[in-house]
């Protein structure tokens, strides 16, 4: 088993689905090579370092961005590169699973049994990570998609990673 890691989601998360405050600065990327406007807080970027450094978690992406992130998103916050959790293309929903229930069963296999702190937008994704065979010790920190990423979350993943 390996350290503990913190995973982090782009869209709800890093880019909220509008403008939370005047810290937060548009960007046009290019993913795919499609343009897409996102808000970013470069404080983000310092706020996740910062929790890495200060629990001795590994930052990786958990993200349908997957790499381009490493590209478009961590550059824009001061995230070095970051692994990241391999997803397919999302297949549509099928058989009663969300997009969350499909991301976490990608995560709980990528992680395997290593603990780990997830912020993520997606309501069920807690519900389902922790019923995924295998999976390590976790905290799924919801974050409101219209908000994004918060210091508040970032003190619970703290105290998590330090009480564990």
């Amino acid at each position: 088993m390996g350290g503990p890691l913190v995973l982090v989601d782009v869209d709800g998360v890093l880019n909220p689905f509008r403008k939370p405050h005047r810290r937060f600065r548009r960007h046009r990327v290019m993913p795919d090579g499609r343009l897409i406007r996102v808000w970013l807080d470069v404080r983000h970027g310092s706020m996740l370092r910062e929790l890495a450094e200060r629990t001795g978690a590994e930052l990786a992406w958990a993200t349908y961005w997957q790499d381009e992130a490493n590209q478009w998103i961590g550059p824009r916050i001061g995230l070095p590169e970051l692994p990241f959790v391999p997803l397919p293309p999302f297949p549509g929903i099928q058989e009663g699973r969300s997009f969350g229930a499909w991301k976490a069963r990608h995560v709980a296999a990528w992680t395997r049994d290593r603990p780990f702190v997830w912020f993520e937008d997606e309501p069920d994704a807690a519900e389902s990570v922790a019923a995924e065979p295998g999976v390590g010790d976790h905290l799924l920190v919801g974050v409101d998609p219209v908000t994004g990423l918060t210091e508040e979350h970032v003190e619970t993943a703290a105290s998590w990673l330090t009480g564990r």
